[in-house]
């Protein structure tokens, strides 16, 4: 995988813009934390991730080098054990639109089967 050109966090620490190949991918603070590659969040194999709730006012508190081949991003909400590799970077802003409509359909399911059963007690 190719190493980004460039890598810009916003003044407001809300949106991080990589770019690879001339092409710059910009991903909102909230989309980087509900796709942390950490295990808290991915957990230990298919079908243990847990979904991240809320996390709309999370902001990147610090971008850490991890030598030459991904940055560790820190979250205002104390996650700090995402390790993003530049091939994850890579996938997350080249399919931000399919993986963010993956996770907006993941929590309507998820509210609409809460709403179900407070419904059905």
């Amino acid at each position: 995988m190719n190493t980004p050109s460039n890598i810009t966090l916003s003044k407001n620490k809300k949106q991080l813009t990589v770019t690879f190949d001339n092409t710059d991918y910009s991903m909102t603070s909230e989309y980087l934390r509900v796709y942390s590659p950490s295990a808290e969040v991915q957990g230990h194999g298919p079908g243990q991730e847990t979904l991240q709730l809320n996390k709309q006012d999370v902001s990147i508190q610090t971008l850490t080098p991890m030598g030459n081949y991904a940055i560790a991003i820190h979250f205002s909400d104390g996650h700090t054990t995402g390790i993003y590799s530049w091939s994850y970077l890579y996938k997350l802003g080249s399919k931000r639109n399919e993986l963010w409509q993956d996770y907006c359909n993941r929590v309507d399911d998820k509210n609409n089967s809460k709403n179900y059963h407070e419904v059905q007690i």
